[in-house]
């Protein structure tokens, strides 16, 4: 496992692109099943909600040590703060919201942290298995 890869990308609207590295490196990080689904859907829901929300621009950055795979998604807007996480599942009355919620549902890790003119989401997944 080479442990010393660290990816960095400017975000586009190409999410096929996206979903493929974040799997790639993923898959070489030794996450599979389930779990590689998981964080390749939260990464496109971050994203996304960069695209929609964070100003449309930013960098996804990704890597990965013995323990897990971190993923860090960074808006050019900043408005995202930590008290934007939701612990509990919007209302299902609300037809937009869910990305964040799902995020935190998904990963073993989900945080949430405002820089000035900036705002990024890190998400992270350990590589032991572990109930969910």
């Amino acid at each position: 496992m080479n442990t010393d890869q660290h990816l960095r990308w400017a975000i586009t609207t190409d999410l096929i692109g996206l979903r493929g590295r974040v799997s790639g490196v993923a898959t070489e990080a030794g996450l599979r099943g389930h779990r590689l689904n998981d964080l390749v859907t939260a990464v496109n829901e971050a994203v996304i909600n960069v695209l929609e929300h964070g100003g449309g621009e930013g960098l996804v950055e990704i890597w990965y040590d013995a323990d897990g795979i971190t993923v860090e998604v960074t808006d050019s807007a900043g408005t995202l703060k930590p008290q934007d996480i939701h612990r509990s599942r919007p209302s299902s009355s609300t037809p937009r919201g869910f990305g964040l919620w799902l995020m935190g549902q998904l990963c073993d890790e989900f945080s949430i942290s405002q820089m000035v003119g900036r705002s990024r989401i890190r998400l992270r997944m350990t590589l032991a298995q572990s109930p969910r």
